[in-house]
């Protein structure tokens, strides 16, 4: 029988008081302590608890593994239940810590996810990709839609009554529901604040991969470009356009730290052409491709062996560079989609040694190949082989079947977030400006989508006045896909959470965003990062910058996306 997984951690930190009769961690992890806690069927519409398939286990001092010291002291439970009339069963596991160190907060993290039915799948085991297709022609919806948002959504509902009963509380004790999650987890976040909009207080989503359709397809894009412009550059003539690019727009800002932190005016002021003619050199190495991505493996990753590689920058590795940058658009001129931001690594362009040729050929990444295979043309193959006959207008074409056919499951873009918004959400959203992975502006897309439809009749002050209120973007300088970037020192936030409890439970709005820089000159400094749509400026000396308002860099980042007929928010 299939099931469905997903990890939650119930709450952190220390407070006394937390249940009425218990303890220690001792007397609440019990069996019969969390089948007394689960909620009643019938009280969730549509799922059925199975109290006999509970489990509960203390565990001491643990680690969180990939090399962490930090230690914690969890009953550990597992529950399972079954949607009314499928006959499926979805496993559920939860992390409570002991009575004395909750602090009446839920606290729900991203992870694999999907949903199950007696053919569904096990996520801890297995990757959503892996059982989008039940075969050939045939989609799984029951995963589809468990992926997209239900069964995260279900894991709370399930997991904020459950905790009420674990620790003995009172039914009407207020307990502050949180979710945190990058990339995808910062997608699933999305679904969470559109769908299950009452259920939680805070929200912090990274570099949501929204928009799945576009954002998928787009991996497919620089391979369409190279083959289009018939050039295959060497990946170290693209590391030193980057690298050059990265050089040339630093001091833009007004201070010269290795950073990009406005690729705007970076956009707005240099040309790519002029790094033409400078020379590079790359030492032989091995090379590992990025996969599809669902799963904490790199599902679909390739490792290749990549020569030494020396020579000049040339017009052609210029202008595949630049057609990357500036975007798909349809065979009549007509923008289809934003890209990665001028001075972004451009990983999906990466080619691949062909050492009986000496040459480099392409080299479509799965991230975008296994997307339009398993789910536009619903075949089980992990990747296009070639884009024979493919042109611009196929990826619109595919970027189009994908929007329609998982407008309700996968794209995550609704607008309207009046319910969370009505009942007290607050929603932190941040995106490092130099992802080569989610294009930057995808985000800032999102938010002006939001803004439009939440305040349509309102001023330009007005609505982002009532907008900050409960949403705030936050562009991370130089930053890459959901972490620091080796190219660029620059900072990055290690305290959202904090941040978000202090806004939700305290009533303190931030006006900007705590980020300390990891490496480089100026390793340690906390800086404050600017609330969108103002911009980092620099001027003279100062150890800070200021929040500038700058309407044409905020202009470069707006785009109307005239291939498609339906909207894309």
């Amino acid at each position: 029988m299939g099931r469905t997984s997903r990890v939650a951690l119930a709450a952190l930190a220390a407070t006394a008081n937390a249940a009425s009769n218990a303890t220690s961690l001792a007397d609440v992890c019990t069996v019969a302590n969390v089948q007394a806690a689960l909620p009643a069927n019938g009280i969730i519409l549509g799922i059925e608890l199975i109290p006999s398939a509970v489990t509960a286990s203390a565990l001491y001092n643990a680690t969180s593994g990939m090399g962490s010291t930090t230690t914690t002291t969890y009953c550990n439970v597992t529950i399972t239940y079954t949607h009314t009339g499928k006959g499926d069963s979805v496993l559920v596991k939860y992390a409570f810590p002991s009575p004395d160190d909750f602090e009446k907060r839920f606290y729900a993290s991203y992870g694999a996810v999907g949903g199950a039915t007696s053919t569904g799948y096990d996520a801890f085991d297995y990757s959503y990709d892996e059982v989008v297709l039940y075969g050939n022609g045939t989609i799984n919806w029951d995963a589809t839609y468990m992926f997209g948002y239900q069964a995260l959504g279900e894991m709370t509902i399930v997991g904020k009554a459950l905790t009420t009963g674990f620790y003995g509380l009172y039914t009407d004790t207020k307990i502050y529901t949180y979710y945190e999650g990058c990339s995808d987890g910062g997608r699933e976040g999305m679904s969470q604040v559109q769908r299950f909009g009452a259920e939680y207080d805070g929200a912090i989503t990274g570099a949501p991969a929204f928009r799945f359709a576009q954002q998928q397809v787009h991996h497919v894009f620089s391979s369409m470009v190279e083959q289009t412009l018939d050039y295959y550059p060497p990946p170290c003539e693209l590391a030193k356009i980057v690298n050059a690019t990265i050089t040339a727009c630093d001091p833009l800002d007004g201070r010269t730290d290795g950073v990009v932190s406005r690729s705007d005016l970076c956009m707005l002021n240099f040309n790519l052409s002029s790094i033409i003619g400078e020379s590079y050199y790359c030492a032989a190495k091995n090379s590992t491709s990025l996969g599809f991505g669902f799963s904490k493996r790199a599902e679909g990753s390739t490792t290749s062996y990549q020569p030494a590689q020396n020579g000049t920058v040339s017009a052609e590795g210029v202008a595949v560079a630049q057609t990357i940058y500036d975007g798909l658009h349809d065979s009549n001129g007509n923008r289809v989609y934003l890209s990665w931001q001028i001075a972004a690594e451009l990983s999906d362009a990466d080619t691949v040694y062909d050492s009986t040729t000496g040459t480099w050929e392409l080299s479509i990444p799965s991230t975008g190949g296994e997307y339009v295979t398993k789910f536009i043309q619903l075949l089980e193959l992990d990747n296009l082989s070639n884009l024979d006959n493919v042109t611009y207008d196929t990826l619109v074409d595919w970027m189009q079947i994908g929007m329609v056919r998982y407008l309700d499951s996968l794209q995550t873009t609704l607008p309207d977030l009046t319910t969370f918004q009505s009942t007290g959400g607050k929603l932190l959203h941040y995106h490092g400006e130099s992802d080569p992975s989610i294009p930057a502006a995808s985000s800032v897309h999102y938010w002006q989508s939001v803004r439009s439809i939440m305040y349509a009749n309102q001023s330009s002050d007005e609505s982002l006045a009532a907008l900050q209120e409960w949403y705030q973007f936050y562009l991370i300088p130089g930053a890459a896909h959901c972490g620091t970037n080796s190219l660029q020192p620059g900072p990055y936030p290690e305290d959202n959470m904090a941040t978000m409890i202090d806004w939700v439970e305290n009533g303190v709005q931030p006006s900007r965003l705590n980020a300390t820089v990891s490496s480089g000159t100026y390793e340690g400094e906390v800086q404050q990062l600017c609330q969108w749509p103002t911009r980092p400026l620099w001027s003279g000396n100062s150890s800070t910058f200021d929040c500038v308002n700058d309407t044409a860099s905020i202009d470069s980042w707006t785009y109307t996306f005239s291939a498609f007929k339906l909207p894309v928010y």
